[in-house]
Parts: C-alpha cells; structure tokens; sequence
C-alpha cells in the first residue's frame, strides 16, 4: 500500500506558514509552521507532533499483533510517543510509553513483547537513526 500526504508552504521558514493535508484518508488538514516546531504548539501541528502519531500508532499495531501471535491477544494497549527537535539538529529522541490490559501475560512476559514490538515495528526501523526509548507499565 501507498499513503500520500502533501504539504503547502507559504514564505520563509520563520514567518511562513504550511497547511498539511491528509490526502489518502481524507481526514482533514493541518496547519503546520516553525513556531509550532521550535517553540509552543498553540494549536498549529509541526512534522514531529505527525512522526510521534505515526510512531504510537505503528507500534500499537505491532505490539498488538506480536501479542495476539503468541496466544495472548490484548484487551487494551495505551500508547503515547514523544518525539524530540532541537533547533540547528534535529530530532534527538524518540521515547514511546505504553501500558495495557493482557490477560494471561506477566509483567516480564509485557515486557518481553513490548521491546520485540519496539524493534520490528516499520516505523521504529524507519525512525532508526535516532534513539528510541521504551517505558512499560
């Protein structure tokens, strides 16, 4: 499959601004700007806030499918990512949070699957080159 998204930038990097649309979906668009990256959101998105959607997203799935897999099918995962930018160079850290209800599994078990969902979702292989941290509970 093949998802498409599309950005249009109006002026510089500091003064312009972007609308993000969803194109594959069709579920809205986003306006997305340099403040919103470097400084406070203030209710504009910025490429980061999208990579930490697409990243607990992902692994969700992952994580729910290598669970489901090995006989132990989630009730509820609750994933949250954050994804760090420094200004001057670039996202520095990816740290993905997840707890959830498995019947049947231990923590150790939680654990175990929650770190081999980290290392074969497609989005943490994409996001690679920077450090991503897991916190289970």
């Amino acid at each position: 499959t093949t998802r498409k998204a599309s950005t249009v930038w109006n002026g510089d990097l500091m003064a312009g601004k972007g609308v993000v649309t969803l194109e594959s979906s069709a579920i809205g668009k986003f306006d997305v700007s340099w403040p919103a990256r470097s400084a406070e959101p203030n209710g504009v998105t910025s490429p980061e806030e999208l990579i930490a959607a697409a990243h607990a997203s992902c692994f969700a799935m992952a994580f729910s499918h290598g669970l489901a897999n090995a006989g132990t099918p989630p009730t509820q995962l609750r994933t949250s990512a954050e994804v760090d930018f420094q200004p001057g160079v670039g996202i520095t850290e990816i740290r993905l949070h997840v707890s959830g209800d498995v019947p049947g599994l231990d923590k150790a078990g939680f654990e175990a699957a929650a770190n081999a969902a980290k290392e074969g979702c497609p989005v943490s292989k994409a996001l690679s080159a920077v450090p991503i941290k897991l916190t289970v509970s």
